[in-house]
């Protein structure tokens, strides 16, 4: 798998934004990727040193749209934690 289809993209949420403090970051990520790819393309996008990766696959959810009944896509999230001292500056806003 190439890296650059690796992370889809940040998740910007209310325990997102207070994990930062502690240096961690929640992607989107591709549904097939380990947690050793997730690792190098941070580290090679945004230039940091990763400390930990955890994942987690996020069920699908059931939808009404007026009398039709559907589901969301699975998908893949990842927290990644950084070295101490360290920051993702093109996420800081």
């Amino acid at each position: 798998m190439d890296l650059g289809h690796v992370i889809i993209e940040q998740l910007v949420t209310e325990k997102a934004m207070t994990d930062r403090a502690l240096g961690r970051y929640v992607f989107k990520v591709n549904l097939g990727a380990p947690k050793i790819l997730i690792k190098q393309a941070v580290e090679k996008f945004f230039k940091v040193k990763v400390k930990d990766v955890n994942t987690t696959f996020m069920r699908p959810k059931l939808r009404t749209t007026g009398r039709s009944i559907g589901r969301t896509s699975r998908w893949k999230k990842a927290y990644v934690t950084l070295q101490p001292g360290q920051k993702i500056q093109e996420l800081e806003a």
